[in-house]
């Protein structure tokens, strides 16, 4: 082992230990709970801490947002109660008429937010193709832009987009770059390191990993008034997480490091051991050298890939859904990031109207034993015949 000269704690070491937490009072190493929506004045009137009541957030949320903070290398992070009211309150900072700029095909919930508002004139929409930054660059074009929506790796195709040469064509057109990079958690990929504004997470996923709370946490480098706004449209909105689920977060965030490796490692072994399989037209993960993205994908998550992938089953989109249908390990079912692997068809829930292949299965890949998992898959292509 080398002996560093300018010693510092690791990140793998401060998150294992929630930011090094030691109870003042009785020494307990475990963060609190403080479960209270109401919050008395001190004597002489004035609020004790930065809360008056729940909405304006709690001592455990914020404990979260500073573990968060400290992973995305941000100087500040906030808390929603899910995904989708983070990105809402993004949406909701955006000026009327602004022009956004986003992949044609995302996170079917964000995308069709972003739909609703154009529908309703709030906003100028343009799409570009996920990784393609020449388009990305055509229809900015010199148009005044205030936003840049980039999904890396992109759900459910894991296509891949340079992070930093996204960022200098948004701020060269003088716009701001949002990244989700939920696929990819801030252990392995630190978007803000690599030029974007906002850092984005559903924090249901990878952070929390444990598929027992919802949570989405938005983080940055810059703190402005701008800034300052999400957290008036959080309180007003009513959208703070709940201390429950903040301090559940807390507690998967710990194993973090460890549960997104062992997910990583599977991913692959997967990916590489179905790539050519005879009931599969083809294996979508970044980590495959055959994958468009991988290069990208492999200076952007230090070489780790992520443990998301997708397969095109061979017949028809019955044959596709009877393959998830089989499985006996991996679960049916609609979400990822957890320790537990799913399957999901993915077309059944986004539906008809977005552009996802009729035959693709989404995976995520969890921390089980490899062979088992293996398997299952090969137990549920044959099954499915």
């Amino acid at each position: 082992m080398k002996k560093k000269k300018n010693f510092s704690l690791e990140l793998e070491t401060k998150v294992a230990q929630a930011l090094r937490f030691i109870d003042d009072t009785t020494g307990a190493v475990t963060p609190n709970i403080q479960l209270s929506a109401t919050y008395a004045r001190d004597e002489n009137y004035d609020n004790r801490k930065p809360y008056w009541y729940r909405r304006d957030g709690n001592e455990t949320t914020t404990y979260a947002e500073e573990i968060i903070a400290e992973l995305e290398g941000a100087k500040d992070s906030i808390l929603f109660a899910s995904g989708m009211s983070a990105a809402t309150a993004v949406i909701d900072n955006l000026p009327r008429d602004a022009h956004v700029v986003i992949p044609k095909v995302m996170y079917h919930g964000v995308l069709a937010q972003f739909q609703r508002y154009e529908e309703l004139k709030r906003l100028n929409i343009s799409y570009y193709e996920a990784g393609d930054l020449e388009e990305l660059e055509t229809v900015i074009n010199g148009r005044k832009t205030d936003l840049v929506w980039v999904e890396t790796p992109n759900n459910p195709d894991w296509a891949v987009t340079d992070i930093a040469l996204a960022a200098e064509i948004t701020h060269r057109n003088n716009a701001k770059l949002l990244t989700d990079c939920t696929a990819t958690p801030p252990c392995i990929t630190r978007a803000l390191e690599l030029g974007a504004d906002i850092s984005f997470h559903s924090a249901t996923k990878f952070l929390n990993g444990h598929s027992d709370a919802t949570a989405g946490v938005l983080s940055t480098c810059e703190v402005n008034d701008n800034w300052e706004n999400l957290y008036s449209i959080r309180k007003l909105q009513g959208s703070v997480l709940n201390s429950l689920e903040a301090w559940l977060l807390i507690r998967g965030m710990r194993t973090l490091f460890l549960r997104v490796e062992k997910a990583c490692k599977n991913a692959m072994k997967i990916a590489s051991y179905f790539e050519g399989h005879s009931k599969i037209e083809s294996v979508l993960y970044p980590g495959l050298k055959s994958h468009q993205g991988h290069e990208i994908s492999k200076k952007q998550t230090d070489g780790k890939f992520g443990s998301m992938l997708s397969i095109i089953v061979k017949g028809d989109e019955k044959k596709a859904i009877d393959v998830a249908r089989a499985c006996k390990i991996f679960y049916p079912a609609t979400s990822l990031g957890g320790v537990e692997s799913l399957i999901e068809h993915r077309k059944t829930v986004s539906g008809e109207g977005f552009p996802v292949h009729p035959r693709l299965l989404r995976l995520s890949i969890g921390i089980e034993n490899l062979d088992d998992l293996i398997y299952d898959l090969e137990q549920a292509l044959e099954g499915a015949a």
